[in-house]
């Protein structure tokens, strides 16, 4: 079967790490978290029913996301129990910040929001992807990517819910509890969802962690490090700089999403 060159699962030219593409890719994602948080104050005075709208919106995009790839992996013939199950850590962060953005549960903002930002930025700097732009899998992976960044902030930033040390602690036992799982996973599916039983094929972090099994373990000190100094640089230090210069962030007059 002939496949479009976008499309094509076999001959497609490889990903370069820093190249034009990725670097523009990383660029583009950044205006964008920027964007948000300049017009966070427009997005809060929305009614009910366009934020309600808004949620819904965003909510179904990153869940397209998922679709559409599952639907490549059939339609180019490579879709394996083994490789293609939404299992790994940003899959699984994408589809629960959709949920996310459908409920406004709390305890899954905390499960969430130091996880899926800092495995959204593992990936997004050190991406483990086979094909360069403007395949279909490179616009679809940074474009999910970024959903979970960009859909994370939105539920801090523009629905307000506040993040406290507990986040981090949330997002700890859920890391544990999604690897434990899939760990699990893994071994009857003989597969290596969440690079549980090996490292990726393409150059990560996690070359820089030690061998099998100590680079799980410096994962886990990883990740405390990555979400303690997200709190503290996204929302601990910014609080406390309005504190002491006595200004206070702007509340919408007509109705609470409390």
């Amino acid at each position: 079967m002939a496949y479009p060159p976008w499309l094509d699962p076999y001959d497609a030219e490889p990903f370069a790490a820093f190249s034009t593409s990725h670097i523009a890719s990383m660029i583009i994602i950044f205006v964008l978290v920027i964007l948000l948080f300049l017009f966070r104050h427009r997005l809060r005075f929305m009614s009910e029913r366009s934020s309600r709208t808004v949620r819904i919106g965003l909510a179904g995009f990153m869940v397209s996301c998922e679709i559409v790839l599952q639907i490549w992996y059939v339609y180019g013939g490579i879709w394996s129990l083994q490789t293609s199950l939404p299992l790994e850590l940003c899959s699984l962060s994408l589809l629960l910040s959709a949920l996310l953005l459908l409920t406004r549960q709390k305890w899954l903002f905390s499960a969430l929001l130091f996880s899926g930002i800092a495995g959204a930025l593992m990936a997004i700097i050190t991406p483990n992807l086979g094909y360069a732009f403007a395949h279909f899998r490179f616009i679809q992976f940074f474009v999910a990517h970024a959903m979970i960044i960009l859909a994370l902030l939105y539920m801090t930033w523009v629905e307000q819910l506040r993040p406290g040390w507990r986040s981090v602690a949330g997002s700890m036992i859920f890391v544990n509890i999604a690897a434990l799982v899939v760990y699990g996973l893994d071994v009857l599916l003989d597969a290596n969802y969440m690079f549980l039983r090996h490292k990726p094929g393409t150059p990560s972090v996690l070359d820089m962690l030690g061998p099998y099994p100590v680079y799980i373990l410096g994962e886990e000190v990883l990740a405390l490090v990555l979400f303690s100094l997200l709190y503290l640089m996204l929302f601990a230090i910014p609080e406390w700089l309005k504190r002491i210069s006595g200004k206070k962030e702007k509340q919408p007059q007509t109705y609470s999403k409390n």
